[in-house]
């Protein structure tokens, strides 16, 4: 594979750029002047870098099935990190075992670029970047270590609801409802009225953008600099729909703890404004800001066709992701 032809930019995907925007790289990188082509090959291709690679899943410590290797950032170039350092950067290759693996990286960068820039949601800071040979990846900074490799503190949802594969099963990181975590977010977070809120944008930028993977471990409490803690930035965002045939929802119990549908969901077999007003009561959103949160999701956003246009996705996944927004805000309208 060649490298492509750069036109926008690979991590806000703004028009007119070759290489990162000027506000990716103060974002994303601290202003340094890094390239979009990392200084080695893919795994796929050089044995010596698939070596490397294997060893650097050694020591990284992220949950997931999907394969990550640990960077660092020095002077203005990414590398591998070695024993015993703290990596600053989460780089995820092409994955295997998939249908059109070859987009996964570029699915995931849209899906959170139209998360941030469309619907205001925060999250970890991402991009696009390539190996020598024009393969792409997925790059983003890690939310829990400080410019001093000091580390803060940071407990997904499994760990906060006491779930492990020993004491819950091969399926713990499902085995809940997003009432259930909301509840626990409630318990584990003193201010979490401001919180709860933007779990709730969450959930529904989940159901509208068809991430069927937003399962325990994919929300995370994040220590801050008094000591408390708060919603981590958002991570792993991605259209599942593009590569399986999954449900609307990654937690097998659905929205509520109980088996409660509205007479829409019972017939379409899709949730619709109802149910997210239902749940958006239950886990404590004041119910004057319910209608306000949920505005943006039921709304036309000419930005998401556009940032899906500009993405790095081939036209044929462009085609489907679209298609698949519009038939999730359709169930949203009911």
């Amino acid at each position: 594979m060649s490298l492509p032809e750069i036109h926008v930019c690979p991590g806000t995907l703004a028009e007119g750029f070759s290489s990162y925007s000027p506000s990716c790289l103060r974002n994303l990188f601290g202003g340094k002047k890094v390239s979009h082509i990392l200084p080695f090959d893919s795994p796929e291709k050089s044995e010596a870098d698939a070596a490397l690679f294997a060893k650097n899943r050694e020591r990284i410590s992220i949950s997931g099935v999907q394969e990550k290797v640990s960077l660092r950032l020095e002077k203005n170039k990414l590398r591998l990190t070695t024993q015993g350092e703290f990596g600053t950067y989460i780089l995820k290759p092409i994955p295997r075992d998939l249908k059109k693996v070859d987009q996964v990286p570029a699915n995931e960068h849209l899906t959170m670029q139209i998360a941030r820039q469309v619907y205001g949601i925060n999250t970890a800071e991402n991009a696009l970047i390539f190996f020598r040979d024009g393969i792409p990846a997925y790059i983003t900074k890690r939310f829990d270590v400080n410019a001093d490799d000091s580390k803060r503190g940071k407990e997904d949802f499994a760990s906060l609801a006491g779930k492990t594969s020993e004491n819950a099963g091969a399926n713990f990181k499902y085995d809940f409802s997003y009432e259930e975590l909301g509840s626990l977010l409630q318990k584990c977070v003193p201010a979490w009225r401001i919180e709860i809120e933007k779990y709730f944008a969450l959930v529904v930028f989940n159901f509208l953008f068809s991430n069927g993977d937003a399962h325990l471990k994919n929300f995370s409490l994040l220590e801050t600099t008094s000591g408390d803690y708060i919603l981590a930035p958002a991570y792993d965002l991605i259209n599942t729909r593009l590569h399986v045939a999954d449900s609307d929802f990654a937690l097998a119990k659905g929205l509520f703890a109980d088996d409660f549908k509205s007479a829409k969901y019972r017939s379409s077999l899709h949730p619709s404004q109802e149910d997210f007003v239902e749940l958006a009561k239950r886990i404590g959103v004041q119910e004057k800001r319910i209608e306000k949160l949920l505005a943006p999701f039921l709304a036309k956003q000419p930005m998401v066709e556009a940032l899906i246009s500009r993405s790095f996705l081939n036209a044929t996944s462009k085609k489907s992701y679209l298609e698949n927004y519009r038939q999730r805000r359709n169930y949203l309208l009911g």
